[in-house]
């Protein structure tokens, strides 16, 4: 019997270790052709690149048609390019990019050139976090550029045998008690590198009173939106544009000036191009003030023509930046109370929804009988009243009350529940 159950043992941990280490290798070439897309794609997993380049390794490769002398340099390799290839495709099912991203530098001048990829599909890595009522739940990405994001959360109990530790038997018991605050933690934690968030009633409402609860969060780390960039020369009348496909514009850095001697250099004469250490000061701040927020930016050059940096220089404009989901904001105002909306210094309310009613037995039932709180399926769609009251404003305050939003269901103690995103004024 001892005999056999060290055969089990060594099985298992044989089994253990083949299906830790099989994880097949994918590879991805790309010929460097104008407009050319790079796809990677999982059909199970998120993608993990392993390798990359962008040059030229091998002679074959990518050769059809091309002249020897465009194939002669086999040791062509571009510095940095499996960290981009990682920060725009690690932790995504699917991940497309233009090859046009990677001509910031030439590695290896007239020489024809491919972006290869080798990369693996496993799941992603998810974290897990427990706090126990009244304490904190701390959430983290170690690895640079990476953010959380929220994939499920649960405030309440449903075991006898979590956060027990001097607990009365009465406080343990009720172990059917489970409140989905997904949305609550999300809205405070998703796209952050770190956050912490306190476990009670005050941020999560009360699901079963005389219950000690606790807050179970399951998060991943996932890359941010990749960086985008935009480029353009400064000759009368040229518009730069920012545009999000989806999500809204984050500024990164942006250059007025000059700090490449090859950007926006064709038909200019040397002494144009010479000072690669100009830069007007203050122009990421005009860039974040006129496009963080939007979809969708236009900037006229002449805007940045305020001052000269650098006189006689031939410059340009150049605009890092990410695209990323506008922030949601929640709020709930008890019947007769006030809901108060409101957005910082350059941004206005957009109402995105608005119920008026009740649709659980939990919220706002503070000395309210039963027989008040017992109808949930008592719902008024209240989104357009509200919108017109807010959209647009910087800050508002509506309350809560049959007078406003009509009686959807009589007898029974509403509350009001909204939600809506801070755009840029300019929007």
């Amino acid at each position: 019997m001892p005999s056999l159950k060290l055969s089990s043992t060594l099985l298992l941990i044989a089994t253990c270790f083949l299906f830790k280490t099989v994880l097949p290798t994918k590879r991805v070439t790309t010929c460097d052709s104008l407009g050319n897309v790079h796809f990677l794609k999982c059909d199970s997993g998120v993608i993990s690149v392993q390798g990359g380049l962008y040059g030229r390794t091998d002679p074959e490769i990518c050769s059809e048609g091309r002249p020897p002398q465009q194939l002669a340099d086999t040791e062509c390799s571009q510095e940095g390019a499996v960290d981009v290839l990682k920060m725009r495709c690690n932790g995504k099912k699917r991940c497309e990019l233009n090859v046009d991203v990677f001509r910031t530098s030439d590695p290896c001048v007239g020489i024809f050139k491919y972006l290869e990829t080798n990369f693996t599909c496993g799941p992603p890595k998810f974290f897990h976090v427990l706090a126990c009522e009244d304490s904190l739940a701390h959430l983290s990405c170690a690895e640079e550029e990476q953010v959380i994001v929220v994939k499920n959360a649960i405030y309440g109990r449903t075991d006898q045998r979590t956060c027990i530790f001097e607990r009365p038997p009465s406080q343990v018991q009720n172990d059917e008690c489970k409140s989905k605050v997904k949305s609550t933690v999300a809205n405070s934690c998703n796209g952050e590198k770190s956050c912490t968030i306190r476990a009670n009633n005050a941020n999560f409402g009360e699901p079963c009173g005389g219950t000690y609860k606790y807050l179970k969060i399951i998060y991943t780390c996932e890359f941010a939106s990749p960086v985008q960039r935009a480029t353009t020369c400064d000759s009368l009348g040229n518009v730069h544009r920012l545009k999000c496909a989806s999500g809204v514009i984050s500024i990164r850095e942006g250059l007025y000036g000059r700090t490449d001697p090859e950007i926006c250099s064709e038909g200019r004469p040397p002494q144009q191009l010479a000072d690669t250490e100009c830069s007007q000061e203050g122009a990421v701040d005009v860039l974040k003030t006129r496009c963080n927020g939007k979809k969708r930016c236009e900037l006229n050059v002449d805007v940045f023509r305020t001052s000269d940096p650098c006189v006689g220089i031939f410059k340009y404009l150049d605009t890092n930046f990410t695209c990323l989901p506008p922030k949601t904001f929640h709020v709930l105002a008890c019947e007769d109370s006030l809901a108060h909306l409101s957005c910082e210094e350059g941004y206005v309310i957009g109402v995105h929804w608005a119920v008026f009613g009740r649709s659980d037995q939990t919220t706002c039932i503070f000395e309210r009988p039963p027989s008040q709180v017992q109808n949930d399926e008592c719902r008024g769609d209240v989104k357009s009243i509200v919108a017109n009251s807010c959209n647009g404003e910087k800050s508002c305050t509506i309350r809560a009350s049959n007078a406003i939003f009509g009686d959807p269901c009589g007898g029974t103690y509403k509350y009001l529940r909204i939600t809506y995103v801070c755009k840029h004024s300019w929007n």
